[in-house]
């Protein structure tokens, strides 16, 4: 909220309802604060698989639940109204940026969530669809403002086979004014922590770089968290926080599939934060909502409970940002299928994978080495090994991403050392081998 607005609300507060309501107002505003980017765990809420009902209020109900994991921020999937013209009922295809659709509740029920999250301490992320629209979005009276073949006719994206979109022209400066604009109201009349930015390989970089500055502005002195769903190396340079993972995706399944050296990840550490300054990292995962539908489940995709455990430690603790996708963490054995509104979560399943999940988040949520330390390997071909230091503490992790019994040699530096294992506070000495079972991961903090 800028300084004009806060302003007028707190006169209007005051002539209605007295000083203690002005209190009020800036206590809700001001007793959050955005985690640092290096620190966030990241969990994505499908509001249409959810829940039976699908709604917002049946996700501010399970805030808790996902609190208790170690989360401290959440996206939410596009909550706006969906296009009907050659329509097939994609939450990103949008018909109206400034409203919320019918099936999701109303704007109250997003405050109600917004404020409720901040009371627990925890930053919400709305989805944004920059590139293209519904071809009856509000905006398609002006066609200048969209893509059009030779005869004036409003197009898709080229080449991508998204059929019920517009494709936007970011060559006018008109459309690019009304999409910061756009963006601004979620900040001023909801109070959300930043954005995730869906397909932002599609607009331009000069695009970027502009609404961030807008965006970072107009939130003052609050701080945003604006996550780039792309991967070109210039989001960092356009000042997006994050990076998505998914080339590391990609490697890891490969690794699991294919037999791929665990080594391999080594290399798309260094490609993927070549050029990112410091703190800007990548968002990382073993499962979303697009993967999940098209690809199949984390279970399925990474060999059951414990073969997905193991993908999620190096996930969430060696080089970025984790993040859950709803129901990996009761070990949801369905997928999603787009456009996501027949299948829904089962909370009640599988309590034990999800203690395994917060035992995996906790840590990471209370260890700085984890969140901000020096990253140094020493994988081999099978196993995932790698320390976490900073300062005089130091963590390790050892993984083996293997369905198969594994002694994996230690490197120099490892040998007959002790440790604290992270989970059990017990001591452990490692010497020159240490023996795994398939898909066996340790934590091990020094001493």
């Amino acid at each position: 909220m800028n300084s004009l607005k806060r302003l007028a609300l707190n006169t209007l507060l005051l002539l209605c309802f007295g000083t203690a309501a002005i209190a009020q107002q800036q206590s809700s505003s001001t007793s959050f604060i955005v985690p640092d980017r290096r620190d966030v765990s990241l969990y994505q809420v499908n509001t249409r698989a959810f829940s039976v009902a699908g709604n917002l209020k049946s996700v501010t109900v399970r805030l808790d639940s996902i609190k208790a994991l170690g989360i401290n921020v959440i996206y939410l999937m596009p909550l706006y109204p969906v296009g009907t013209v050659n329509s097939v009922n994609s939450p990103y295809c949008i018909r109206d940026y400034t409203s919320i659709a019918e099936e999701f509740g109303t704007m109250d029920d997003l405050k109600t969530l917004v404020n409720t999250a901040h009371q627990k301490q925890m930053g919400v992320l709305m989805d944004w669809v920059a590139n293209h629209t519904a071809f009856d979005h509000t905006w398609t009276k002006n066609k200048s403002w969209y893509k059009q073949d030779s005869t004036g006719k409003i197009i898709s994206p080229p080449g991508t086979g998204w059929n019920d979109v517009a494709q936007l022209n970011f060559d006018n400066p008109d459309m690019r004014r009304e999409m910061i604009k756009s963006m601004k109201f979620w900040l001023d009349n909801v109070n959300i922590d930043g954005f995730r930015c869906d397909y932002s390989d599609g607009p331009p970089f000069d695009f970027w770089k502009e609404a961030v500055a807008s965006l970072r502005a107009a939130a003052e002195s609050k701080k945003l968290l604006l996550l780039s769903e792309g991967t070109r190396a210039d989001h960092f340079k356009a000042g997006f926080d994050y990076n998505f993972g998914f080339h590391f995706f990609e490697n890891l399944k490969k690794i699991y599939k294919d037999g791929k050296s665990v080594q391999s990840i080594d290399s798309i550490n260094a490609a993927d934060l070549k050029g990112a300054l410091p703190g800007q990292q990548y968002v990382r995962y073993t499962s979303n909502h697009d993967v999940n539908s098209s690809d199949g489940t984390s279970l399925s995709l990474f060999d059951g409970k414990k073969g997905e455990l193991a993908a999620f430690v190096v996930v969430s603790y060696m080089q970025s940002i984790p993040m859950i996708y709803n129901g990996q963490e009761v070990g949801t054995a369905n997928r999603l299928t787009f456009p996501f509104t027949t299948d829904k979560i089962d909370w009640n399943i599988n309590p034990a994978h999800t203690a395994a999940y917060k035992k995996i988040i906790k840590f990471r949520a209370g260890s700085e080495p984890i969140r901000r330390g020096q990253l140094k390997t020493y994988s081999d071909n099978d196993v995932c090994v790698f320390t976490k230091e900073l300062g005089s503490k130091k963590v390790l992790v050892v993984a083996n991403l293997r369905p198969k019994a594994i002694s994996y040699q230690l490197k120099s530096p490892l040998k007959n050392t002790r440790w604290k294992d992270a989970f059990s506070g017990n001591t452990k000495t490692l010497k020159t081998a240490v023996s795994l079972e398939p898909y066996q991961y340790m934590v091990l903090e020094s001493q």
